[in-house]
This record gives C-alpha cells, sequence and structure tokens, in this order.
C-alpha cells in the first residue's frame, strides 16, 4: 500500500461527529466513505447529507465516496465492506460512529417518560458497531495494520441522558476492550479503542445551546471540534506504537495532549476526567476462552 492512501470508512458521517471527523481524515489524505441515511436535505431533523460530506472530504484533501448505508440493516452492513474491499483491496481505518439518536433523548423526564425507540441507539450504535467491526475485521486481520475506533463519552461512566444512552456508550467501551484481546490473540496488528469524545461543536448541540442557554451555560468556551477526533484516528493509526492503545478506553482530550494536537482557537481541548470526575474503565485481566 505504499502508493496507496489510507482507506477510512466512517459510519454515520451526515453530520456531526462523523461529518467532523470523515473531513478531518480528508484533510490528512485519507480516501474516506462517507456512510448514514440521508441523502438529501430533509431525510432527518438535523441538516447534512452523505453527500455534502463525501464533497467535503475531497474539498479538504482527501477522497470522499458517499455510500447510502443504514447501519442498522446487516445486509445493507455486509454490501458496504464488500464494496469497499472490492474498489480499495483493504480497510486502514473503521470509526464506528452510527448511532439512532432522538430529538426527545435529550427532553426532560425519566427514561419511561420518552418514546421507547430512544432504545435503539443500542442496536444502532452496539450492535451495528460490532456488526461493521465483524465484517471488517476479517481483512483488516489480514493486513499489515489496522484501526477500528469507536466514538464513545463519559456518559459511559455517569449518568447522561439515560440508561440507554449510558449503556450505548458503556457497551462501545467493553467491545473495544474484547476486540483487542481477540486482535491481540491472533497476533494482528490492529488496535481497537474507544475513543472519549467531549462536548462537541454539532449542528444538534448548538442548536441545543442556543435553545437552552442556560442549561448548557457551563460548556461555554470549553467545546471540542466535531473533527478533533478525526486527527486523533490519524494520529493513532500513524504511530508506530499504536498497538500501547489497543483494547483502551482513552480520552480524546488527554491523547490530543499526547500527540500535540490542538483544537479550537489553538488551544487543548479540556479533559472530561475535569468536572466530571470521570475515569476510563479498567477491566481485568482474566481471560474466559
Amino acid at each position: 500500500m505504499a502508493d496507496q492512501p489510507p482507506v477510512a470508512i466512517v459510519t454515520g458521517a451526515s453530520r456531526g461527529a462523523g461529518r467532523g471527523i470523515a473531513v478531518a481524515l480528508g484533510s490528512h489524505g485519507c480516501t474516506v466513505y462517507v456512510t448514514g441515511r440521508s441523502q438529501k436535505e430533509g431525510d432527518a431533523s438535523m441538516p447534512g447529507t452523505i453527500h455534502a460530506t463525501a464533497r467535503e472530504v475531497t474539498e479538504a484533501g482527501g477522497h470522499g465516496i458517499a455510500v447510502a448505508c443504514d447501519s442498522g440493516d446487516d445486509a445493507q452492513v455486509a454490501a458496504l465492506i464488500a464494496q469497499v474491499i472490492a474498489e480499495q483491496g483493504r480497510i486502514d481505518i473503521l470509526v464506528n460512529n452510527a448511532c439512532a439518536v432522538l430529538d426527545s433523548l435529550s427532553a426532560p423526564g425519566q427514561f419511561w417518560e420518552k418514546p421507547v425507540e430512544i432504545g435503539n441507539m443500542i442496536s444502532v450504535g452496539v450492535r451495528s458497531g460490532f456488526v461493521t467491526s465483524w465484517h471488517a475485521a476479517r481483512h483488516m486481520a489480514k493486513q499489515d495494520k489496522g484501526l477500528v475506533l469507536f466514538t464513545s463519552s463519559p456518559g459511559s461512566m455517569h449518568y447522561c441522558f439515560g440508561p440507554a444512552y449510558g449503556a450505548h456508550k458503556a457497551g462501545l467501551d467493553k467491545m473495544a476492550f474484547d476486540m483487542g484481546t481477540d486482535f491481540a490473540d491472533a497476533g494482528a496488528n490492529v488496535a481497537a479503542v474507544s475513543v472519549w469524545m467531549g462536548s462537541l461543536t454539532t449542528e444538534r448541540l448548538m442548536q441545543m445551546m442556543e435553545q437552552m442557554p442556560e442549561r448548557f451555560a457551563h460548556l461555554e468556551g470549553t467545546l471540542e471540534s466535531a473533527g478533533y477526533t478525526g486527527h486523533l484516528a490519524w494520529a493513532l493509526w500513524s504511530d508506530p506504537q499504536m498497538m500501547r492503545h489497543n483494547g483502551r478506553t482513552v480520552i480524546g482530550a488527554e491523547l490530543g495532549r499526547e500527540y500535540g494536537i490542538t483544537d479550537i482557537a489553538g488551544k487543548f481541548p479540556p479533559s472530561s476526567r475535569e468536572g466530571t470526575g470521570a475515569q476510563p474503565p479498567v477491566y481485568a485481566a482474566y481471560k474466559v476462552k
């Protein structure tokens, strides 16, 4: 692959963190497969499409390829991976970011007072990340190198928007650990890493801050750009010692300091450890296999 740009897949990249990550990887020259369900404006309550993101990837210096894919549909996920392998012959970076997020997730009330559909973020989030990784891993394990990254948050270790959100993020962290164990046991040079992102400059959060300024006043001046995790993914993949992070859950802001990656206004974003008191999980070494 000496002359081939790294090949990345970013799921759920019509908008939000996925869009930012895809464009950031594009700025490093990657070929980025941008997946999601939104193909035209109006397909979702928030603006953004896979085609718009793919154009931004190309404009940033990479090669954006939009692929309509419902991450909750196993057949579509299988077709996505087959397409990437057929066209590129490899997958270097997989960013599992797709998640079913309803606007009602952050509404007032307890979990039983909200639509039961908020639980879909466990299936289109945890399970979809597993299925996408399952299809990609069989190719990545045969390569010289690969990175599977999950977009998580400290909400896996403190209350945040209720049990569906918490189960989703905690599931991603544990899945990265267990996938990392399997990659290590197979002797594959593939790292599975879960990254805790901070409060991001996504369309959704910016709208929430505008509509409920008092509720989110504490976030002023602390936001992390939506693309920051994309630069972290590139740094991880480019790190000759990438495997030291295999199976770990890391705080993105702290990893950024380690790699010297600044963000908004040329500053390092604050660690989520500050304010929340949450620390990434440390799992036991005991193994049943």
